[in-house]
């Protein structure tokens, strides 16, 4: 079984503030350096996205891939590569949790990548800790820009 590399931060807005960023995904090009392009393929009975295509640009990678969004209540999305030029695996989840009586959140993201080129684990869980970090300050900029905090 691959490893994984996780992160938290704590970002100041009701959990609901930070889901509705993390699911607006027509809005990713406006805040994460990477994604270039987000179209939903596909929803499911709620409405939420279930296929995402993204498009990728992170300087030496580029890829084209789609993933497939699992929701858990209104505090969990976790996500698996469907397609993908350049991983073998793409595997994630944002987890909520509510602060201060539901005024702050803390954010988990967990990420497990494996690519179809040959690269160190230790490379590899590095290129995941910045991938993860960069998304996490990411998300905590635009809710906080978004709800004034």
């Amino acid at each position: 079984m691959a490893e994984h590399t996780s992160s938290s931060i704590t970002i100041e807005a009701a959990p609901a503030e930070v889901m509705g960023v993390i699911a607006d995904f027509a809005r990713y090009p406006e805040w994460t350096g990477e994604v270039k392009e987000a179209e939903v393929l596909s929803r499911d009975a709620a409405g939420r996205a279930e296929q995402v295509r993204l498009l990728l640009d992170a300087g030496a990678i580029k890829d084209d891939h789609t993933l497939a969004y699992t929701w858990t209540g209104d505090d969990e999305v976790g996500w698996t590569l469907v397609k993908s030029q350049m991983l073998r695996s793409l595997d994630g989840s944002y987890r909520l949790a509510p602060l201060a009586g539901g005024t702050r959140t803390e954010v988990t993201y967990r990420l497990t990548v494996d690519v179809k080129i040959p690269m160190l684990g230790m490379i590899k869980r590095k290129a995941e800790k910045v991938i993860i970090d960069r998304a996490l300050a990411g998300l905590k900029k635009r809710v906080e820009s978004t709800t004034g905090a």
